[in-house]
């Protein structure tokens, strides 16, 4: 059996990951929003942005994944299982997923904003928030070190959006888990499952079930 779940910001808040929102305290309660998080404020202010980002980055260190997460990837005992999702935190992988695709990027990849080369340097330390940093440079073209997510306005990336598409068509149903559906074109993928026929769980319908399973199976008795 072939299960696809797509994933939002729900899945992972139960582990505490904040939101867009919850981290706009402090120093970041009168930055732009769009500032942060479009190419257009990389552009005018790249030491604030990568100071942002940086931090969130640290911050999702310290975030372990949830019943919800373990459960998604102890299906892979049952099914070939294929993740889809919007999330930038690395919490599917770190439960055990296998096969996860990342819509909008990671804050746990950089790449450099002029040859797009991948940076696996050392990154600055961010023991506590600060308004700027200057981000690295690459060393193969001088340009800057930027996280790998997806701002405003920049299209998907591409092998991850074939991989989910391709995952959604061949998928025997779809499980839709901590997220609206709305944000496109990621909220067209439901829509592709159900015009090829295929079965779309929302919600946490189908996850919570197997959340309580895997609960079960985790700490309740052992059969010898």
């Amino acid at each position: 059996m072939h299960v696809t779940v797509l994933s939002g910001a729900g899945i992972s808040a139960e582990s505490g990951v904040p939101t867009f929102r919850d981290v706009e305290t402090g120093l970041w309660a009168k930055v732009d929003p769009y500032e942060i998080s479009s190419a257009e404020g990389w552009q005018a202010h790249p030491e604030r942005v990568w100071a942002w980002y940086l931090w969130r980055h640290y911050l999702m260190q310290g975030v372990q994944p949830n019943n919800g997460h373990r459960a998604v990837a102890a299906w892979e005992d049952h099914a070939e299982v294929h993740v889809v999702t919007q999330n930038v935190d690395n919490l599917h992988e770190r439960a055990g997923s296998g096969r996860v695709y990342h819509l909008h990027g990671s804050l746990f990849e950089f790449r450099c904003d002029r040859c797009g080369r991948e940076y696996l340097g050392e990154l600055p330390d961010m023991p506590a928030p600060v308004e700027a940093v200057e981000p690295p440079k690459c060393a193969f073209c001088g340009g800057q070190i930027r996280p790998n997510v997806v701002w405003f306005g920049e299209p998907l990336p591409e092998s991850a959006w074939q991989k989910s598409v391709e995952a959604v068509a061949n998928a025997d149903f779809v499980v839709v888990v901590g997220t609206s559906s709305i944000v496109y074109p990621a909220a067209g993928l439901p829509e592709l499952a159900l015009t090829n026929g295929i079965p779309v769980k929302g919600n946490f319908l189908m996850l919570t079930l197997c959340t309580i399973l895997y609960v079960a199976a985790t700490t309740g008795p052992k059969v010898s």
